[in-house]
């Protein structure tokens, strides 16, 4: 028994690693290559009603990765400087960190669990509790219960302005690159998603939606979780599931 959860543990790690790789590569040549045939994307004139909902959509999904990165980072210069690749380069970032994390994973931890590995920070957890006058955990559920009411009144707004989105005329070489950047970190977050819930049932409910509704999902999802925490909890329990919560 024993031998077959430590094989599925390093195909699920070596699965990951390739995942990730793969998708990383995906958008670097996604990105040369609308550049080679389009341009560079700063320009005025891409920036539709739809391009700029698409894009509140993929920065608000960056948000969770980037309180991430910063959580597991060990300095302050070393999170603000890959939060910033985050922010320029998105699913390449997201999915090159997600990379590194698996390959500095021991082979104790790659057999044990290894996304609970990933998800925290090496160093002991005594020292994170709260000691400010706020609860980082209600801070959180406020800032993400308005990036979700954001993104709903925008994605409200653009189809009363602009109508559906379901058009051919919007998917410009940009859009599309865009698009796929974010539903490439719409694979990273399914994937924490999946490793959070408890039967596939509730899990493929979850990763529909995100698929369908984007970051109103992440953000609805993390508020869920995180109204599961008290104020006095300290917040990277939601990184976990319910079970691996006793453990840290």
């Amino acid at each position: 028994m024993k031998k077959q959860m430590a094989m599925a543990g390093s195909l699920l790690v070596n699965g990951l690693r390739a995942l990730f790789l793969v998708l990383c590569c995906l958008m670097v040549a996604t990105l040369i290559y609308t550049i080679s045939i389009n341009g560079l994307p700063f320009r005025m004139e891409l920036l539709t009603p739809w391009m700029v909902a698409t894009l509140v959509d993929f920065y608000i999904n960056i948000v969770p990765f980037a309180v991430w990165i910063s959580y597991k980072e060990s300095s302050w210069i070393s999170a603000t400087l890959w939060v910033i690749l985050l922010i320029c380069f998105g699913s390449i970032i997201t999915s090159g960190y997600l990379v590194i994390q698996f390959l500095k994973l021991s082979p104790q931890e790659s057999l044990q669990d290894p996304i609970y590995h990933v998800l925290l920070h090496d160093t002991n957890k005594d020292d994170t509790q709260p000691k400010g006058k706020h609860s980082p955990v209600v801070i959180a559920r406020t800032l993400f219960i308005v990036l979700g009411c954001l993104m709903l009144g925008t994605l409200i707004y653009t189809l009363l302005t602009d109508g559906s989105p379901f058009r051919k005329e919007l998917l410009t070489p940009w859009m599309t690159a865009t698009l796929i950047d974010f539903y490439i970190n719409v694979v990273a977050l399914s994937v924490w998603v999946a490793y959070k819930e408890s039967n596939w049932i509730s899990a493929f409910f979850w990763i529909i939606l995100l698929i369908c509704f984007g970051s109103i999902t992440t953000c609805a999802y993390i508020v869920k979780e995180l109204l599961q925490l008290t104020s006095q909890d300290p917040l990277y329990l939601v990184l976990v599931t319910h079970d691996n919560r006793k453990q840290v």
